[in-house]
């Protein structure tokens, strides 16, 4: 079949139909209620629901399950779902996505309590009419249903009146008045000669006041520039179209204006008269080119990508800019900056104890400090500087116009000020801190990603001094971090390598001069870097995670040793051993220290484990359990480095102690037997006086010896007897003692 164009008479008919036929419009059938399916698995939403949309023209159906809904779907025709997205079995996106394949033609109103914008772009994708976000006023979701419901039976409408166009200029009358988008003529000087009855509605002008009027009246004051470049430009004389984008003004007081996508076209000589030549509204028009055009409002959906493009470059949380945005803005300022021969710094801010707030109140009391440290650190700025969300705790700031790198310490300064203040949350005072690195351009770096990684590496250098302050960037700083990374891969390798090694120093008893224990001390056997300490090391394990596999492989290299030991026969001496705080963390020590002793049928009695003050202060409720565990197994605890940590007396009550050990740094003053060292005498008394065994490390004098032994101590360990040795030096004296 040949279409028809409705602007001309169809001649072919003519020609062959000797009877005029007159075409009548065919009558819209009655009215029927619009099929509502609510979708909910809540009892009360349902009824709610139900209860709102009852006895308003809507025949209601209801599902409260997914499994129901795609039932109900299969079996019956609906205008309109009013989805939840979280269902018990099949989830809203899942139902959305088996409507579609199943080519069910039917609206969708999501509703949901999930707040995240994820939820929000899965619906609308999905071709979700609209998003409402429980709670929701009753209003609003009246207001989405009549608006889905109406622009559905537009839709119908149409559609049934393109069926008719073919046959009837009334209906294509009607379908321009009915058009969903404002459809408006021009002509060659701009004057608006036709418009349909949309524009009411939409922008709250009568149609008969717009007729005649430059639609210039009608454009937005800010986007008249561009309407007149488009509106003008083109050949009069030919045929072309374009598409735009304008803001109209709007009569409506809550609406400044609305965003529409016109398409024009132009219409030649004779055209721009000829559609609507009936139209008593219309005047005689001159026979010269014009111009038709159809906006469309998307205001809408413009109001939604808006939202989903400020999300996609803010953080949600703290309503500031992430990292993508921050990166943007900073290689925006660096622009400036080269073509200005200026400075800019950019500064790295990491909250101290985050997660100690996190872990024992709560994420969302950590997500209300973050909120609170946000709005503070953003109080110190100003409108030309940049603060921005990284991720987790970690901020980030960039300060351009920079004259001075002192300009950037005293901002550094303001922002730890802010801090000092404390936070009350859900009815907690919390204090925190922060470490800041700076790093300045252009002497600290020249590119985007290079400035954030020295500012990172300043902050993490700030925290190594002892947090709470600021720290510049210094190009050692990259050497360090460097060295970090090899030795942490290097100690990877150690394990598979065999390269670790147990040292013993063994604890004498001043009375006998007998050897009766030793403490077991790691050694690192480096292929490029030599002999290594404890201390080189096993800090980068404890950051690294490697100080759990590293503690299994010492548990069983002492107690093979302990085991030679005990081979030589004779007493039975002690093994004391280090124990990290995160391996005593862990909640398994008891399991591996006694299966461990186990396989090597050694007695607990001979295994003492030693920890610092500081894993009381860091979770003493799991620390009180574990050793509890270990002393029931007949495990000795000691606390080591007693008086240098957070010392705390009421620990030692509450702790299951048994050996307290005076810290070589209280030892290494006693120059002079005849002075009094209070901390010394003092930590003597408290062993004393809660019966605990006391032990001197560090002893290297025998002025130290005498002092120590007066006072009432009665074991040694230090240089003045012996140095760490292993393990066949230890045996060998052992057999020396055992004669």
């Amino acid at each position: 079949m040949n279409s028809i164009d409705p602007l001309q008479p169809d001649l072919t008919q003519a020609a062959h139909d000797p009877v005029p036929v007159l075409v009548l419009p065919i009558p819209a059938p009655a009215p029927v209620l619009a099929q509502l399916l609510l979708v909910d698995d809540e009892p009360l939403m349902l009824d709610s629901l139900c209860e709102l949309l009852n006895h308003r023209g809507f025949a209601l159906s209801t599902a409260a399950s997914g499994v129901e809904a795609i039932q109900q779907l299969s079996q019956t025709a609906f205008d309109l779902v009013i989805l939840d997205l979280r269902l018990p079995d099949i989830g809203g996106h899942q139902i959305m996505d088996f409507m579609k394949a199943s080519g069910i033609d039917a609206n969708v109103i999501v509703t949901s309590g999930d707040n995240s914008i994820d939820a929000a772009i899965g619906a609308l994708r999905r071709g979700a009419y609209d998003y409402l976000r429980k709670p929701y006023p009753r209003e609003e979701l009246l207001k989405a249903v009549n608006n889905a419901l109406q622009q559905r039976q537009l839709a119908a409408e149409n559609k049934r009146i393109a069926w008719q166009l073919e046959d009837s200029e009334q209906i294509y009358r009607y379908l321009v008045d009915s058009s969903p988008g404002i459809i408006f003529t021009l002509d060659a000087q701009g004057i608006i000669s036709f418009v349909n009855d949309r524009v009411q509605p939409l922008l709250g002008f009568v149609r008969e006041d717009l007729i005649g009027r430059h639609y210039a009246e009608l454009v937005h004051d800010q986007d008249l520039e561009r309407a007149n470049y488009v509106f003008t430009d083109g050949p009069r004389d030919q045929r072309w179209s374009r598409n735009i984008e304008l803001r109209l003004k709007s009569c409506h007081l809550d609406d400044e204006g609305r965003s529409f996508s016109i398409e024009l076209m132009t219409m030649l000589p004779g055209q721009c008269r000829q559609p609507m030549a009936t139209d008593p509204l219309m005047p005689d028009l001159p026979d010269l080119p014009g111009l038709y055009a159809v906006a469309r409002d998307i205001t809408e959906s413009k109001r939604a990508d808006e939202l989903i493009t400020y999300q996609a470059y803010h953080d949600i949380l703290t309503d500031l800019p992430n990292r993508v945005l921050f990166k943007d803005r900073l290689s925006l300022a660096l622009l400036q900056a080269k073509r200005g021969r200026g400075g800019l710094a950019v500064m790295f801010v990491d909250l101290d104890r985050f997660k100690v707030v996190n872990d024992s109140l709560g994420h969302h009391i950590g997500d209300e400090l973050l909120q609170q440290v946000a709005i503070r650190l953003k109080a110190c700025l100003k409108h030309s500087d940049t603060l921005s969300r990284f991720g987790g705790d970690e901020f980030t700031v960039v300060l351009p116009e920079l004259d001075q790198p002192e300009e950037a310490s005293l901002v550094a300064q303001a922002l730890l000020k802010s801090l000092t203040r404390p936070f009350v949350l859900a009815g907690h005072s919390v204090h925190v801190s922060a470490s800041i690195g700076v790093a300045v351009y252009p002497g600290d770096g020249e590119g985007v990603d290079v400035l954030i990684r020295n500012a990172d590496l300043a902050m993490h250098s700030m925290k190594d001094q002892g947090r709470n302050g600021h720290a510049f960037f210094d190009h050692a700083m990259i050497n360090r971090s460097s060295e970090r990374i090899v030795l942490e891969h290097d100690l990877h390798m150690a394990l598979t390598r065999n390269e670790l090694e147990m040292y013993y120093q063994p604890q004498v008893d001043v009375k006998t001069g007998k050897i009766i224990g030793a403490e077991a001390l790691m050694r690192w056997n480096h292929p490029q870097r030599g002999f290594l300490g404890a201390a080189a090391f096993l800090p980068f394990a404890e950051e690294s995670g490697l100080i759990i596999p590293i503690s299994d492989w010492m548990l069983e290299a002492t107690c093979s040793d302990l085991l030679d030991w005990n081979a030589l026969g004779g007493e039975r001496m002690y093994l004391s051993i280090n124990l990290s705080p995160h391996y005593l963390e862990r909640g398994d020590i008891f399991d591996k220290l006694k299966n461990t002793l186990d396989r090597y049928r050694i007695s607990p009695e001979q295994m003492e484990v030693e920890v610092t003050e500081n894993i009381c202060i860091r979770n003493p409720l799991a620390a009180i359990e574990q050793l509890n565990k270990l002393c029931q197994l007949g495990v000795r605890v000691a606390i080591d480095d007693f008086g240098t940590g957070y010392s705390s007396l009421s620990y030692l009550h509450r702790f299951p102690i048994h050996v307290l050990k005076i810290d070589r740094s209280f030892v290494m003053p006693i120059e002079d037997e005849s002075l009094q060292f209070p901390v010394v005498l003092a930590i003597i008394s408290i062993a004393r006086g809660l019966g605990l065994k006391l032990v001197a490390e560090g002893v290297e004098t025998e002025v130290q010896k005498n002092y120590l032994e007066n006072a009432g101590c009665q074991t040694f360990q230090g240089y003045y007897f012996h140095k760490p040795m292993q393990q066949g030096a230890l045996l060998a004296l052992l057999q020396a003692q055992i004669g």
